[in-house]
């Protein structure tokens, strides 16, 4: 009586433990099975969601629920900051699927993956440069979109960051006497990013580097361009004093 007892109880409690944990899904269909899936994505219940929406990739491809799947596949990866990962499966999506609804939010989030990886200006700013063309191929794609006012603020901050690192390794090869390089890389920044908030400063620096080794002629032509780009400087008095001299200098000799 007590081993029966038991056996029921035991029973009972698998039932109990089979009811509260994962259900059967194997009868479901395809809608079904996803509508779980993105149930558990919404509870933030990446893990489970991921397991079911990868199950689903591979048991109906082709079909047409596949590019949902493939679409909250990456948003799963995007949310455990797993961004490249993430990146992987929306470019996965745009490449596979080109004539899905999701292409649109798939770009968007493609780009976003890789502004999450963009690392301190002093790294190696690869996912940095992705981001920016990603976020630009968007732009593209969709001009007319509500986001793209907000993806053009996110681009121009990274902008400052590629700028950032340029006009830091100018720095350095002024602090090392090294005129020559220091006066490429700010050059080259000037060049690349114009519109960067380093842009002012590092045409600042270049007119001194270029006035400290008597350099008049390229310090005043450097001094009227600044003079031309940046007319509100809070630098402005300073350049009309530094043009003032060097004329004088020029035309003396």
């Amino acid at each position: 009586m007590k081993i029966l007892q038991f056996t029921l109880l035991f029973a009972l409690l698998i039932t109990l433990i089979s009811c509260s944990g994962s259900q059967d899904i194997t009868g479901l269909s395809a809608d079904e099975k996803f509508k779980i899936a993105k149930a558990k994505f919404d509870d933030e219940d990446y893990e489970d969601a991921l397991i079911d929406l990868q199950a689903i990739l591979l048991q109906y491809a082709g079909t047409a629920i596949i590019d949902d799947a493939q679409f909250y596949l990456g948003m799963c990866h995007f949310k455990k900051n797993e961004f490249i990962r993430s990146a992987f499966e929306f470019s996965k999506l745009i490449r596979d699927y080109p004539a899905s609804d999701y292409v649109k939010d798939a770009q968007y989030m493609l780009a976003e993956s890789y502004y999450e990886l963009s690392p301190h200006y002093s790294l190696d700013q690869r996912f940095t440069k992705k981001a920016i063309e990603e976020y630009q191929a968007y732009i593209d794609f969709f001009p007319t979109d509500q986001r793209v006012p907000s993806i053009e603020k996110k681009i121009s901050e990274l902008n400052d960051k590629l700028a950032e690192k340029i006009f830091h390794s100018a720095v350095q090869y002024t602090k090392q006497n090294n005129t020559k390089s220091a006066i490429i890389y700010y050059d080259l920044l000037l060049e690349k990013y114009p519109d960067s908030r380093f842009a002012e400063l590092s045409s600042y620096n270049k007119i001194n580097l270029l006035t400290s080794k008597s350099r008049n002629e390229e310090a005043l032509e450097e001094a009227k361009k600044f003079l031309i780009k940046y007319p509100n400087s809070q630098l402005r008095n300073e350049i009309d004093i530094i043009v003032k001299n060097l004329s004088n200098k020029v035309t003396s000799k």
